[in-house]
């Protein structure tokens, strides 16, 4: 049952948390090579001290707001990859139903179950199940981090992140970072993150 959900992420998308980390490596790497160039014309080339001085503040300032950026980066990713123990199938007044247990799992197919269609978190017996696809939305586990991905289903998958209102509807085949505390809706079906 398991390699048969893995066999959803078997593409590009399973290391997308590693393919984004040497992304930002590499970008980092330019504009390292850019600063570097302008620092050496500017101090060493041009012999206007007007300019130097205006550049001077100007690259304190852009590494400050650098240095911000990528410290709320941080803190965004260990806030995603905080540790999801379970999936909670929350009912209408947001009682728990039915949870599974997801430690140690890479990759869990959400659909409804049948003879013909294994899953791993079946959702055939929700109040909301004639709008779940049969293979609805697939989770995969990824350099320390949970993704969740639909996968055409007929009627989406959205995503509520921890502490907001704000709901989103997540693209085909486009995996997005999840965390505890954030809501998973199949079609009308929440499932929270714990």
């Amino acid at each position: 049952m398991k390699q048969k959900a893995s066999f959803w992420l078997r593409t590009d998308t399973t290391d997308v948390g590693t393919e984004r980390a040497r992304q930002i490596k590499i970008v980092d790497r330019m504009i390292l090579i850019v600063i570097l160039a302008a620092l050496i014309y500017i101090y060493f080339i041009n012999e206007h001290n007007g300019i130097k001085i205006v550049a001077t503040l100007f690259f304190i300032a852009l590494l400050a707001v650098y240095a911000v950026k990528k410290y709320e980066y941080i803190e965004y990713q260990e806030e995603i990859s905080s540790e999801i123990t379970k999936l909670v199938l929350l009912d209408e007044e947001g009682e728990h139903v039915r949870e599974w247990p997801i430690q140690g799992m890479t990759s869990l197919l959400i659909g409804k179950g049948s003879k013909q269609n294994e899953v791993d978190i079946d959702l055939s017996k929700t109040e909301y199940a004639s709008l779940i696809s049969k293979q609805h939305a697939v989770l995969n586990y990824s350099a320390g981090c949970w993704y969740i991905e639909d996968i055409d289903s007929k009627n989406g998958t959205g995503i509520q992140k921890a502490h907001t209102d704000q709901k989103s509807k997540l693209q085909d085949h486009s995996p997005h970072p999840i965390g505890a505390g954030d809501t998973i809706y199949i079609a009308n079906t929440r499932i929270m993150l714990t």
